[in-house]
């Protein structure tokens, strides 16, 4: 991978179909201005161990106007913007983050009512990341937040326990059943984000969503990090089976599941990306084309990817992509005529 992914400016068209969508308001703080912090000290975890994060600390005549501006922005992302809710919210803490490329500010958000709190991030805006959330938000199981203005990004917090954490803190204590689960759900991630070129989902840029049934814990695996859609020119950055981090989930994929299961997976899983796709079939047309006219990439990149793809599918299509969107689009049309061509042939039988 690349050491550092530069960022790219959304453009016109896109922020058009942002605006079309509401993703796209006025928000009366940036990226820049939680930048001017005085100071800083080092965050902990519970394990007394670095998290990468540092808490800031801002003048006094900058703090209140800070606090009151990023309790707006709350206001907006949930609700419907008004002010009658700010006098009950207070913030916690502005954190900034010193690892990898986004260095994003995360404000936690507490109710003084009942002390119930949450986060959100600022982010400096980015083209290929933003495009991520908005694929996520429509080919994914899970819905997200966000809101665009200018060159800053506000995003939701997603809740779950890090990859990283699960892998070595819950993994081992999950029962035979459980963990047959979490390796069904891995197969099912690492061909979503193959097929929709969603890179780096390395253990600590996805989580991992524990939910209580009746009589049992049913797990999801949800990715956190959208900054490597559709940049990086080899295929294995988007295939989460091939990070070292990951060996323990494809080692247990190896042990739980047979071939024909994990094929099963990934056929169910490919056809869940094809409904959603028809679902959604005006706005996803809307947003592909705004990637098709726009740049995200290198041309190294794009020309290595293809190659790659070519490769792996034998698809001619990919070899005439000259976009970062069009190798998406290609692969996406993919995935869509196959799941076409198998409904054909049931009506067909039937």
């Amino acid at each position: 991978m690349s050491r550092k992914k530069p960022s790219f400016p959304v453009n016109e068209r896109f922020n058009r179909y942002l605006a079309k969508h509401n993703r796209n308001t006025k928000i009366p703080v940036f990226y820049d201005d939680l930048l001017r912090f005085a100071g800083s000290i080092v965050v902990y975890d519970q394990h007394e161990q670095d998290t990468f994060w540092v808490r800031c600390y801002y003048e006094d005549h900058e703090r209140t106007e800070i606090d009151e501006s990023l309790k707006q922005v709350y206001t907006i992302l949930h609700s419907d913007g008004s002010d009658d809710s700010l006098e009950f919210l207070n913030i916690d803490a502005i954190d900034y983050c010193t690892f990898g490329n986004s260095k994003p500010f995360r404000v936690r958000v507490r109710n003084i009512l009942n002390d119930s709190f949450t986060y959100f991030y600022v982010k400096k805006a980015d083209a290929s990341r933003i495009y991520g959330l908005e694929f996520e938000h429509l080919l994914s199981p899970h819905r997200i937040n966000f809101l665009v203005y200018k060159d800053t990004l506000i995003e939701e917090h997603i809740a779950g326990i890090p990859g990283d954490v699960f892998i070595e803190e819950h993994l081992p204590a999950c029962d035979n059943r459980a963990q047959t689960q979490i390796a069904k759900q891995f197969v099912k991630f690492n061909e979503r984000c193959t097929v929709r070129l969603l890179g780096d989902m390395r253990s600590y840029n996805y989580v991992v969503i524990p939910t209580h049934d009746f009589d049992h814990v049913e797990y999801q695996i949800r990715a956190i990090d959208f900054d490597q859609q559709c940049f990086e020119g080899n295929l294995k950055v988007y295939r989460p089976q091939f990070f070292k981090e990951n060996y323990t989930m494809v080692k247990l994929v190896q042990d739980k599941l047979q071939e024909s299961s994990i094929e099963q997976y990934r056929k169910e899983e490919r056809s869940l990306l094809a409904k959603r796709m028809i679902n959604t079939r005006q706005r996803y047309k809307e947003l592909i084309r705004c990637m098709i006219n726009d740049h995200v990439s290198t041309q190294h990149n794009v020309k290595s990817l293809r190659k790659d793809l070519y490769k792996y599918t034998n698809d001619m299509k990919f070899k005439r992509a000259n976009t970062m969107g069009q190798i998406l689009r290609t692969a996406l049309d993919f995935v869509m005529r196959n799941y076409e061509d198998v409904n054909m042939k049931r009506l067909l039988q039937d």
